[in-house]
């Protein structure tokens, strides 16, 4: 039986094999759950998951919106993401990870493309309205102005400071989430938007800062 790095490692020569174009990306399989691993006798206990979270909470991060079109009459689907960065300039690539629980994350395979809409200060209540679960079956786009993002056609929220469109480069396993590696298609950036600084998330609430010189 494949592993799931195989099966991480089949998803990218899928993609690549297809060498599809943007506009009509493959759909990627959302992969599984990693088995559960016993610990040896002589293994040192891991930190807990909530004194993980405490003690990274103390990494302050911007905060988007990863959304997708809908496929086969579904609408259109997006969650709230921070752990979002760019990865290369040569090819353009950026990545986000995802939970593997993630409700929100097959829609986005099954699209094979996506639009990081990067959130600034005063849009804390655009992000908790995507930060609800699809398993909700809320309508996180209802009330929310958005259009196609102009190469794959994924929401791009209006108002905000900067975009990023993409299509699913690859995807690799990592623990409980998955990193989702996307191709830079198409970006741009509102300097009026911006110049209200960034919504930042730290120890669990939302600031912002302004930039200022060195």
């Amino acid at each position: 039986m494949m592993g799931h790095a195989g099966m991480a490692a089949a998803a990218v020569r899928h993609l690549r094999r297809k060498g599809a174009p943007a506009s009509v990306a493959p759909p990627v399989d959302p992969l599984p759950r990693p088995e559960l691993r016993a610990v040896r006798a002589d293994e040192p206990p891991r930190p807990h998951p909530a004194e993980l979270r405490r003690v990274l909470g103390h990494f302050a991060s911007g905060v988007t919106v990863i959304a997708a079109p809908g496929t086969e009459g579904e609408p259109p689907t997006g969650f709230a993401c921070q752990s979002f960065a760019s990865l290369s300039l040569d090819p353009p690539l950026v990545v986000f990870m995802v939970a593997r629980t993630s409700a929100s994350w097959p829609r986005i395979a099954r699209a094979g493309v996506f639009c990081a809409s990067i959130l600034g200060a005063g849009q804390e209540a655009l992000c908790r309205g995507f930060a609800v679960s699809s398993v909700q079956n809320a309508d996180k786009f209802a009330g929310v102005p958005y259009e196609p993002a102009p190469i794959t056609g994924s929401p791009r929220l209006a108002g905000v400071p900067a975009w990023v469109d993409c299509s699913v480069h690859a995807v690799h396993t990592g623990g409980d989430h998955l990193v989702v590696v996307g191709r830079v298609e198409a970006l741009g950036a509102d300097e009026s938007a911006a110049g209200a600084g960034p919504l930042i998330f730290h120890r669990g609430a939302f600031g912002t800062l302004r930039a200022t010189g060195c």
